[in-house]
């Protein structure tokens, strides 16, 4: 995650084409933080808690090592392209199981060092102690094949934060495999704990490279699951899968969705790839520049997408989301969440409130990161409209929330 604070680098300034923009900082006072979201102890750093999810399945969680022999990485020379994705799966059981921790311990100690995302000093957040609700490993449900959902992340963003969402979806009975892309993203650590840090990326061809590659990452992932839904193990070190994962996976059965620049690669992979059915675009813009859009903003799609921003941002009051509104023949949906911010849609909806309990993050600071609508109404609100969308369109179910205004979500306006 990047915002714009004291040290913003020419490579944050990049990333903000397709995030935050200037306007995204909030004007009225932020919303107050749940006190019982974070613990602290003697000589430690503070821990959080995510939310659980909702969902009536166990959550287990694995990850793999990809490796493209057929494509150099377009960001170091002499390498193919490699990257860590992680798959979240509806579990048969997780008792007894160990909790999977938030982050791996080289992207925790990243984070620390780096100064968590501009809201702690070093050594005050214990990133590689938080836990999440998943269990490494666990044999999955396999009492139905499932629809998968990829999720891409923000730019030079982490997949970690958006695991809140992933875990929701399992629980609910998807596939969800999220992807780090190596290189851009600020740290991706790898088996054996090799950490490759970010790149240095400027100027808007180095941001229509990061959009190319990001769209031929989902494209070889998709392709991996293949190979192991026909019974192979894309894994570069041929680790273990948890038991039953391959016999779930539903292939015909593909949604994606992201935040900022992965809502940007979520429909662009959805105009080149129709093995993607379903998609949905976080807050993310669809422009290289104040002038150039990317081509599905204008071109549109023929199939399934939602658009799900904050209030400044809609087809209503973007040009590049009217453009693709306008050229989108296909079912869609215009959602904007009333006083959020960009990262509203990522983690940070729940940790900064809980760090700021005790950390004292400045209200303009955290109004930049989530606004000022309650974190738990927001937190909700997406959980039931994200969920909604891929029932209604990878499950065939249909969904009345999606028709319009619902008094359960008043802070979901549709956009017309």
């Amino acid at each position: 995650m990047r915002i714009p604070v004291a040290a913003t680098t020419t490579a944050v300034a990049l990333a903000l084409c397709l995030t935050i923009g200037p306007e995204a900082t909030a004007s009225t006072a932020p919303t107050a933080a749940p006190s019982d979201a974070l613990r602290s102890a003697a000589h430690e750093g503070l821990r959080f808690e995510l939310p659980a999810p909702t969902g009536r399945h166990p959550v287990g969680s694995t990850e793999l090592h990809l490796i493209d022999h057929d494509r150099r990485d377009p960001w170091v020379e002499g390498r193919d392209r490699e990257l860590m994705v992680s798959i979240w799966y509806p579990a048969r059981s997780v008792r007894g199981c160990p909790r999977l921790p938030y982050m791996s311990p080289g992207v925790a100690r990243w984070v620390d060092e780096s100064g968590s995302f501009g809201l702690a000093r070093p050594g005050e957040v214990e990133w590689g102690a938080i836990r999440t609700e998943a269990c490494p490993g666990a044999p999955a449900d396999t009492r139905s094949r499932r629809p998968i959902v990829l999720y891409s992340p923000g730019l030079q963003s982490l997949r970690s934060l958006g695991t809140s969402t992933a875990m929701e979806l399992a629980s609910r009975g998807y596939v969800v495999v999220t992807m780090d892309h190596t290189y851009e993203a600020p740290a991706v650590e790898f088996p054996g704990g090799r950490t490759e840090l970010q790149e240095p990326m400027s100027g808007v061809e180095d941001l229509k490279r990061m959009v190319d590659t990001r769209v031929r990452d989902t494209r070889f992932v998709l392709d991996q699951l293949a190979v192991l839904h026909s019974g192979g193990n894309p894994d570069a070190e041929g680790r273990p899968l948890p038991e039953g994962l391959v016999r779930i996976l539903d292939l015909q059965r593909v949604g994606m969705y992201g935040h900022s620049g992965g809502g940007a690669t979520a429909a662009e992979a959805m105009r080149v790839d129709r093995r993607i059915d379903a998609g949905i675009n976080l807050d993310g813009t669809l422009q290289y520049s104040s002038t150039e859009f990317l081509p599905v903003a204008r071109e549109g799609l023929d199939r399934p997408f939602l658009l799900m921003g904050k209030e400044s941002q809609t087809h209503r009051n973007k040009p590049s989301w009217q453009s693709f509104w306008n050229h989108s023949t296909g079912w869609k949906r215009d959602l904007s969440l009333q006083r959020a911010s960009h990262f509203s849609y990522t983690d940070a909806q729940s940790f900064v409130p809980a760090l700021d309990v005790h950390l004292d993050i400045p209200a303009e600071i955290r109004e930049q990161y989530i606004g000022t609508v309650a974190p738990t109404r927001s937190t909700a609100a997406q959980r039931a409209y994200i969920t909604a969308f891929f029932d209604q369109h990878l499950r065939g179910r249909p969904q009345h929330l999606l028709d319009g205004p619902s008094p359960s979500y008043p802070e979901v306006a549709f956009i017309p």
